[in-house]
């Protein structure tokens, strides 16, 4: 199975699903999108894939949201888009593509909906919390 995770490696929310999916015995394809950026089609793919909305996708704590004005329920989608484009912070994460979807993987958990298989328990997010125990049953 192919996995893509488009990550924050400064987000723990990022870093634990990518721990979660190598836990599962998955080689993602890691997308540093900070660095990298987005395209139109590339976000608007995704957004579709993961039944999202821009607003929806909209990161608004560490981001400059706010200070943009993209706020405001009157922003249009358009304007939400080209604010991402330019400072693709803006954009929540972790998104992750498998063949069982495409999902914003908040909470962390979210992605254990998209792998074949579950990583061996006990297993826990980096705050220590449980997500999966001893017997490999899902705890959340």
């Amino acid at each position: 199975m192919t996995v893509l995770i488009h990550h924050n490696p400064d987000c723990g929310t990022s870093r634990n699903v990518l721990s979660i999916i190598r836990a599962a015995g998955e080689n993602p394809v890691i997308i540093e999108y900070l660095d990298t950026g987005w395209t139109r089609p590339q976000l608007l793919g995704l957004f579709a894939a993961a039944d999202l909305t821009p607003r929806s996708a909209l990161r608004v704590s560490n981001s400059p949201a706010e200070a943009l004005g993209l706020l405001d329920p009157a922003t249009s989608e358009e304007t939400l888009i080209e604010a991402m484009l330019a400072h693709p912070v803006l954009v929540n994460r972790p998104i992750v593509c498998t063949p069982r979807g495409t999902r914003l993987c908040r909470p962390s958990e979210t992605v254990l909906d998209l792998l074949d298989t579950l990583p061996p328990g006990p297993f826990a997010r980096e705050d220590g919390s449980l997500l999966i125990d001893a017997e490999g049953n899902r705890c959340v």
